[in-house]
């Protein structure tokens, strides 16, 4: 596990300066140079899921208020007795944190396997987020989050699906069970990290949670091409787009 200093939010300009800024155009394609730069840095994140989370960061930054100074990798793929959460200083392109995450109490036990955006369900939800404040609630110091993606995490809020640390994310619990605690859709982190990395993140970054779920990848616009941009001719018409050129709540073990 790794921690290091919250990057500076002037990590913004210099992001600018490295190609990494807000991408006005829908032409333009997520930086590859970036995700190989990152990749550099955490060897055990998927090549695959890093290239989608830059994709889906490019597509983000384009929108207004968006500038992001740190992106987030959670790979729900992997087992939750795996450190399956990344955290990148995009200004100074290293990584920050690689860190175990815990998943909702519904989407699985040790291997995650369902997903939703619904209230009451229990589980972990997909797809782009953006981090909003942090404060201190029923599960201590913890950050809200904003689902990006309609239909598929923007009930985040409303669900109270927040980054807050748990003690049942610790190599105790592992040892004990074969798995990590499990929460009621947060994504937890060890107590002992939690402030550090939330200050690291908090205020408009960029959280990206992935597992393989075909819908999902099929219907997320921050995943498609042209962002989701495309032009959809009148009904009856015999012309097609043109396409783009580029592509707090309770928790318990």
């Amino acid at each position: 596990m790794t921690a290091f200093t919250r990057p500076s939010r002037w990590g913004i300009a210099a992001c600018a300066l490295l190609g990494l800024a807000p991408l006005a155009s829908a032409q333009q394609r997520p930086s590859e140079a970036l995700t190989e730069r990152l990749a550099r840095s955490a060897p055990a994140l998927d090549r695959k899921v890093l290239a989608l989370a830059t994709r889906a960061l490019s597509c983000a930054a384009g929108r207004p208020g968006t500038a992001p100074a740190t992106l987030s990798v959670i790979d729900y793929s992997l087992p939750s007795t795996k450190p399956r959460l990344w955290v990148f200083d995009l200004a100074q392109q290293k990584l920050l944190f690689e860190e175990w995450v815990a998943h909702g109490r519904n989407t699985g036990d040790n291997l995650a396997t369902r997903f939703s955006n619904e209230s009451g369900s229990y589980m972990s939800s997909l797809g782009a987020f953006r981090t909003e404040e942090a404060y201190v609630g029923q599960n201590g110091y913890s950050l809200r989050l904003k689902g990006l993606e309609p239909g598929i995490n923007d009930k985040a809020r409303e669900r109270a699906i927040v980054i807050h640390g748990a003690p049942y994310v610790s190599q105790a619990l592992i040892s004990s069970q074969g798995r990590l605690g499990r929460s009621l859709g947060c994504p937890a982190v060890r107590s002992a990290v939690a402030r550090p990395l939330i200050d690291s993140i908090r205020d408009g970054s960029f959280v990206f949670a992935y597992y393989p779920d075909q819908r999902w990848l099929k219907q997320s616009q921050l995943l498609n091409s042209d962002c989701g941009n495309a032009v959809v001719p009148p009904q009856g018409s015999r012309t097609a787009a043109m396409p783009s050129a580029g592509s707090g709540n309770l928790n318990s073990p």
